[in-house]
């Protein structure tokens, strides 16, 4: 099967890319070129590269075209952020037999009001990227639906690997907060402590879209989640991170005033942007249609995450701290 990757050099690339040629498919892949897989592999040598500024071709209209002369049976479309973007990818595809996926964002649901979320049961989505999101995946639902550009739409939770700092504990990317439970040190924790936080592994986000490309009539116009299939909560994130050193967690629970008066501005509005949501995730549909079998759970995600890290000397911990 030919398949492009555009913005196949980034989390979920960096993974899937090997995937798609290990498993026998002729790959190519569209970049800006301006940077690397996150991890090194031999199959990248088997890869045809593009080199293409999406943002200014998309201004120019020409972007959708570039990737419709291709002729591809799949595109994976990683990078996509805006309806008017999507919209100029399906309108040159149109009238071809290539399958779209696209990537989405379960922050196309809302705030959770029944665990775990399912496609069916997630709320309305808040916030210009959720928002985004949700309205391009109700435009290519559609577009098969009517008769269009066969399409189907993974929505990653939380993606972490090795060779970028995870989700912290907090729902924000201070490395700090790990560096003081690995010293026993107190952290304040906004609001109880009990919210939750989606992560999942880069190669299982990966496994996903290989099992759409390669299941092309059960994925046809569907929508997943793609999670790990347990959640970690703010408390028992912490108790994990600080078990790593040997240690229990010590957690002080304040207001949000409080916790955002001593925070940067950057790290107290991206907890805010995670712990509101609060989300835990169903992994049955893509288990039951596409056969998913995430390899990670929550905690061995971030654990892999945080350990590369480490072992990198890119975080700051206690010589105790063992992930």
């Amino acid at each position: 099967m030919d398949i492009v990757v555009i913005g196949a050099t980034g989390h979920i690339g960096t993974f899937l890319v090997p995937r798609l040629v290990r498993a026998g498919h002729r790959v190519t892949v569209v970049t800006r070129g301006t940077s690397t897989p996150y991890a090194d592999a031999p199959e990248w040598e088997q890869v045809e590269r593009v080199t293409a500024d999406r943002e200014r071709e998309d201004r120019d209209g020409t972007f959708g075209d570039r990737v419709a002369a291709l002729g591809a049976d799949a595109v994976v479309d990683l990078v996509c952020f805006t309806l008017e973007s999507a919209e100029q990818l399906v309108r040159a595809l149109r009238g071809s037999a290539t399958h779209l996926v696209h990537c989405g964002s379960i922050w196309r649901a809302g705030v959770s009001h029944v665990l775990p979320i399912t496609e069916e049961t997630a709320t309305p989505p808040f916030g210009e990227y959720g928002t985004q999101k949700d309205a391009i995946a109700r435009m290519l639902q559609q577009e098969t639906a009517h008769g269009g550009v066969v399409t189907t739409s993974i929505h990653p939770g939380h993606i972490s690997g090795p060779g970028w700092l995870p989700i912290g504990p907090l729902g924000n990317l201070d490395p700090t907060v790990v560096t003081r439970l690995s010293a026993g040190e107190v952290v304040e924790v906004p609001g109880l402590g009990a919210e939750s936080m989606a992560h999942v592994h880069a190669d299982d986000v990966a496994q996903l879209f290989q099992l759409a490309v390669e299941q092309r009539n059960a994925a046809a116009g569907e929508d997943f989640f793609a999670t790990a299939r347990t959640a970690l909560t703010v408390r028992g994130y912490a108790h994990l991170v600080a078990s790593w050193a040997g240690l229990e967690a010590r957690l002080e629970s304040v207001s949000w005033d409080r916790f955002r008066g001593t925070t940067d501005p950057e790290h107290a509005d991206a907890s805010w942007e995670h712990l509101s949501r609060s989300q835990v995730f169903s992994t049955e549909k893509p288990e039951r249609l596409l056969g998913y079998v995430p390899r990670y759970t929550a905690s061995e995600t971030v654990r892999d995450a945080l350990r590369w890290q480490v072992e990198h000397g890119d975080l700051d911990v206690a010589d105790a701290f063992r992930p």
